[in-house]
Protein backbone atom coordinates (compact mmCIF):
# COMPACT_ATOMS: atom_id res chain seq x y z
CA UNK A 1 0.00 0.00 0.00
CA UNK A 2 1.28 3.23 -1.01
CA UNK A 3 1.33 6.04 1.61
CA UNK A 4 -1.10 9.40 1.45
CA UNK A 5 2.59 11.16 2.10
CA UNK A 6 5.29 12.03 -0.11
CA UNK A 7 8.43 11.11 2.89
CA UNK A 8 7.97 10.13 6.54
CA UNK A 9 10.82 9.39 8.99
CA UNK A 10 10.83 8.52 12.55
CA UNK A 11 13.50 8.71 15.33
CA UNK A 12 13.66 7.58 18.80
CA UNK A 13 16.59 8.23 21.52
CA UNK A 14 16.91 8.43 24.92
CA UNK A 15 15.66 11.54 26.99
CA UNK A 16 19.48 12.48 27.83
CA UNK A 17 19.48 16.51 27.37
CA UNK A 18 22.20 16.14 25.07
CA UNK A 19 20.15 14.72 22.20
CA UNK A 20 18.10 17.50 21.84
CA UNK A 21 20.40 19.26 19.56
CA UNK A 22 20.77 15.81 17.57
CA UNK A 23 16.75 16.21 17.21
CA UNK A 24 16.96 19.37 16.12
CA UNK A 25 19.67 18.74 13.11
CA UNK A 26 18.15 15.64 12.46
CA UNK A 27 14.53 17.12 11.70
CA UNK A 28 16.53 20.18 9.81
CA UNK A 29 17.81 17.87 7.58
CA UNK A 30 14.73 16.12 7.01
CA UNK A 31 13.03 19.30 6.42
CA UNK A 32 16.01 20.40 4.07
CA UNK A 33 14.00 18.57 1.07
CA UNK A 34 11.63 21.26 1.05
CA UNK A 35 14.07 23.73 0.39
CA UNK A 36 13.41 26.14 3.39
CA UNK A 37 14.69 29.47 3.83
CA UNK A 38 17.43 29.94 6.94
CA UNK A 39 15.05 31.13 8.66
CA UNK A 40 12.18 28.95 8.06
CA UNK A 41 14.56 26.01 9.26
CA UNK A 42 15.81 28.19 12.25
CA UNK A 43 11.68 28.07 13.02
CA UNK A 44 11.76 24.65 12.80
CA UNK A 45 15.03 23.60 15.20
CA UNK A 46 13.96 26.05 17.83
CA UNK A 47 10.21 24.58 17.84
CA UNK A 48 11.88 20.98 17.66
CA UNK A 49 14.44 22.01 20.64
CA UNK A 50 11.58 23.70 22.72
CA UNK A 51 8.97 20.40 22.34
CA UNK A 52 12.40 17.50 22.78
CA UNK A 53 13.52 19.94 25.99
CA UNK A 54 9.65 19.82 27.64
CA UNK A 55 10.22 16.52 27.01
CA UNK A 56 13.14 15.72 29.07
CA UNK A 57 12.50 18.35 31.57
CA UNK A 58 9.60 17.83 32.27
CA UNK A 59 7.78 14.73 31.06
CA UNK A 60 10.16 12.66 32.48
CA UNK A 61 11.72 14.67 34.99
CA UNK A 62 14.57 12.78 36.61
CA UNK A 63 14.14 9.33 35.11
CA UNK A 64 15.14 8.89 31.39
CA UNK A 65 12.54 7.54 28.68
CA UNK A 66 12.15 7.35 25.02
CA UNK A 67 11.13 10.36 23.24
CA UNK A 68 9.95 10.24 19.54
CA UNK A 69 9.84 12.18 16.92
CA UNK A 70 7.81 11.46 13.40
CA UNK A 71 8.04 13.90 10.59
CA UNK A 72 5.98 13.92 7.33
CA UNK A 73 6.62 15.78 3.86
CA UNK A 74 2.78 16.86 2.29
CA UNK A 75 3.28 19.11 -0.64
CA UNK A 76 5.02 21.84 0.90
CA UNK A 77 4.05 21.40 4.50
CA UNK A 78 6.38 19.46 7.12
CA UNK A 79 4.42 17.92 9.86
CA UNK A 80 6.65 16.92 13.09
CA UNK A 81 4.90 15.03 15.97
CA UNK A 82 6.95 14.62 19.27
CA UNK A 83 5.74 12.33 22.06
CA UNK A 84 6.94 10.84 25.39
CA UNK A 85 5.81 8.34 28.00
CA UNK A 86 6.05 10.41 30.53
CA UNK A 87 4.02 12.06 32.89
CA UNK A 88 1.33 13.55 31.39
CA UNK A 89 0.26 17.54 31.64
CA UNK A 90 -2.64 18.07 33.88
CA UNK A 91 -3.94 21.30 32.58
CA UNK A 92 -2.63 21.86 29.12
CA UNK A 93 -4.22 25.32 28.61
CA UNK A 94 -2.55 26.38 32.13
CA UNK A 95 0.96 24.75 30.42
CA UNK A 96 0.48 26.83 27.48
CA UNK A 97 0.04 30.44 28.75
CA UNK A 98 3.22 32.58 28.70
CA UNK A 99 5.56 32.84 31.47
CA UNK A 100 3.56 30.10 32.81
CA UNK A 101 6.03 26.92 34.45
CA UNK A 102 5.72 23.85 36.85
CA UNK A 103 9.71 24.46 37.36
CA UNK A 104 10.47 27.57 38.37
CA UNK A 105 13.45 26.44 40.76
CA UNK A 106 14.83 25.18 37.55
CA UNK A 107 15.13 29.09 36.58
CA UNK A 108 12.79 27.71 33.29
CA UNK A 109 11.12 30.84 31.70
CA UNK A 110 7.77 29.01 30.79
CA UNK A 111 7.48 30.17 26.62
CA UNK A 112 8.77 26.76 25.59
CA UNK A 113 4.79 26.56 24.23
CA UNK A 114 4.70 30.25 23.09
CA UNK A 115 7.80 30.07 21.27
CA UNK A 116 6.48 26.90 19.31
CA UNK A 117 3.34 28.54 18.71
CA UNK A 118 5.00 31.45 17.59
CA UNK A 119 7.54 29.67 15.24
CA UNK A 120 5.27 27.29 13.55
CA UNK A 121 1.59 27.70 11.74
CA UNK A 122 -0.14 25.21 14.00
CA UNK A 123 0.66 23.81 17.05
CA UNK A 124 -1.40 20.97 18.93
CA UNK A 125 -0.95 19.35 22.41
CA UNK A 126 -2.55 16.07 23.58
CA UNK A 127 -1.31 14.67 26.75
CA UNK A 128 -2.90 12.07 29.34
CA UNK A 129 -1.65 12.09 32.71
CA UNK A 130 1.05 9.10 33.53
CA UNK A 131 0.71 8.19 29.82
CA UNK A 132 2.91 10.96 27.87
CA UNK A 133 2.29 13.99 25.57
CA UNK A 134 2.18 14.24 21.89
CA UNK A 135 3.18 17.71 20.40
CA UNK A 136 1.77 17.86 16.78
CA UNK A 137 3.43 21.07 14.90
CA UNK A 138 3.23 22.04 11.35
CA UNK A 139 4.58 24.45 8.95
CA UNK A 140 3.99 25.25 5.49
CA UNK A 141 7.58 26.01 3.31
CA UNK A 142 6.70 29.64 1.41
CA UNK A 143 8.50 29.14 -1.74
CA UNK A 144 8.72 32.12 -4.23
CA UNK A 145 6.29 31.27 -6.79
CA UNK A 146 7.02 33.53 -10.28
CA UNK A 147 3.55 34.82 -11.74
CA UNK A 148 3.01 33.86 -15.38
CA UNK A 149 3.52 37.95 -15.79
CA UNK A 150 6.74 37.76 -14.51
CA UNK A 151 7.39 35.10 -17.47
CA UNK A 152 5.69 36.69 -19.86
CA UNK A 153 8.48 39.39 -18.94
CA UNK A 154 11.45 37.48 -19.25
CA UNK A 155 10.24 36.07 -22.51
CA UNK A 156 9.92 39.37 -23.99
CA UNK A 157 12.85 40.74 -23.05
CA UNK A 158 14.75 37.64 -24.48
CA UNK A 159 12.84 38.32 -27.80
CA UNK A 160 14.24 42.31 -27.44
CA UNK A 161 17.74 41.16 -26.84
CA UNK A 162 20.08 40.21 -29.27
CA UNK A 163 20.31 35.92 -28.86
CA UNK A 164 21.12 34.26 -31.51
CA UNK A 165 18.06 31.52 -30.83
CA UNK A 166 15.72 34.85 -31.22
CA UNK A 167 16.45 35.67 -34.86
Amino acid sequence: MKSVYENEMKLEFMSKSNNEAFARISVAAFASQLDPTIEELADIKTAVSEAVTNCIIHGYEEKEGIIKIECRLIANTIIIEIADTGKGIENIALAKQPLYTSKPNLERSGMGFTIMESFMDEVQVESIVGLGTKVTMKKMIKKDEVSKEEITDVLNQMKQSSFPMNN
